[in-house]
């Protein structure tokens, strides 16, 4: 196991396995024993991560039917660790030959080969592809259930923004039901349809298209978090940025809060049907690195897919000479529509973690 490969304090999630190897999977230790668990469940949260879907993504198809190989007894979990995996079962590797020695620019290839000393597998970026958040989702199901049977827990996140393409209005509960009901996870119709055309225009040209993901978690209690090190906002950014892409993240008003005064910044303390709350929510949920009770907002920043089909200006590591480089192979003109569940998934293996840790979520159910 490669160090880095697991998340977690009380609740670890441990990611295994390569794009073109064999097999992908995860391994799920600390969740407490007596949860539910229906396969059919975490089968759905992978059908809206997987690709072959549409003609705005990839066109490898993977089945991603996940197989429960412990951890679960009788339809519960049993207090063990719960080990999933998935086959991999379409690759094409060879579209990956020329590649053994010619860098992609914007890849992880010339630091993997330096750090693994060429022992690294290259095949659609191995341990560093994209393909590797299946896992997230494996672990981020369970965990996406543990808070929502106790604690009530709910994240929902959407895509709102493809390359200059925005939403037109803020994101309300009604919205919720139309983030699925379209390609791109945008809830908003109208914008959809333009991010969609955007992305095939950007398909056609041989590019690729960035875009922001934003996410809101409802009904989180106050206390969660644990300064300073592992503060709330930290372990999230952490968990985040584990996304291959993802290249910024706020919280809140974030960096448009640098160009506010405090008076308008600060959320001002109200009652509302005896509870404490903000009239507005510009912390985002979050205060001194804990929860503070109001909706956990984020702001997710993804540039654009590296592997394009124009050709590049590269090096090859053999000659050491500059080269030319057209990528071939299947591959996502922009990945920000199927970013959603894995947001979903590693906001709630986060946040369960958390509650674990403090006890608000007992080990035994």
């Amino acid at each position: 196991m490669l160090p880095g490969s697991s998340i977690g304090q009380q609740l670890v999630l441990t990611s295994f396995g390569e794009s073109h190897g064999i097999a992908i999977g995860a391994v799920l230790d600390g969740c407490p024993s007596g949860l539910e668990i229906d396969d059919k469940e975490i089968q759905t949260m992978f059908n809206l991560r997987r690709p072959g879907q549409n003609i705005i993504s990839t066109q490898r198809k993977e089945n991603d039917v996940v197989e429960i190989i412990s951890g679960v007894f009788r339809g519960y979990t049993t207090g063990a660790p719960i080990t999933m995996l998935i086959w991999n079962s379409d690759q094409k590797s060879k579209d990956y030959e020329t590649l053994k020695t010619k860098l992609r620019p914007g890849h992880s290839d010339y630091p993997a080969m330096i750090k693994y000393n060429h022992f690294n597998d290259y095949r659609g970026g191995g341990r560093f592809s994209g393909r590797l958040t299946a896992t997230h989702v494996m672990g981020g199901a369970i965990a996406r259930k543990l808070l929502k049977v106790t604690l009530g827990i709910e994240t929902n996140s959407y895509t709102s923004q493809i390359g200059k393409i925005k939403m037109e209005r803020n994101f309300n509960k009604k919205m919720i039901n139309s983030i699925y009901k379209n390609e791109v996870r945008c809830p908003e119709n109208k914008t959809a349809r333009k991010m969609r055309v955007s992305i095939l225009d950007a398909r056609k040209k041989g590019d690729s298209l960035g875009g922001i993901i934003e996410s809101i978690t409802t009904n989180v209690p106050v206390g969660l978090g644990e300064p300073i090190f592992s503060s709330l906002e930290s372990d999230l950014s952490k968990a985040i940025f584990s996304i291959p892409s993802v290249k910024g993240i706020e919280f809140g008003s974030g960096f448009a809060g640098s160009e506010l005064y405090g008076s308008e910044n600060n959320d001002l303390y109200t009652i509302k049907k005896g509870k404490i709350v903000t009239r507005t929510n510009n912390s985002g949920g979050i205060l001194g690195g804990i929860s503070n009770g109001m909706p956990i907002t984020i702001r997710i920043a993804f540039k654009p897919v590296s592997s394009i089909s124009q050709k590049q200006t590269t090096v090859d590591i053999k000659t050491k000479k500059e080269t030319i480089l057209q990528i071939k192979g299947r591959h996502d003109p922009c990945v920000v529509p199927r970013a959603p569940p894995i947001v979903d998934s590693l906001v709630a293996l986060t946040l369960a973690d958390h509650a674990l840790l403090s006890g608000t979520i007992k080990p035994v159910l």
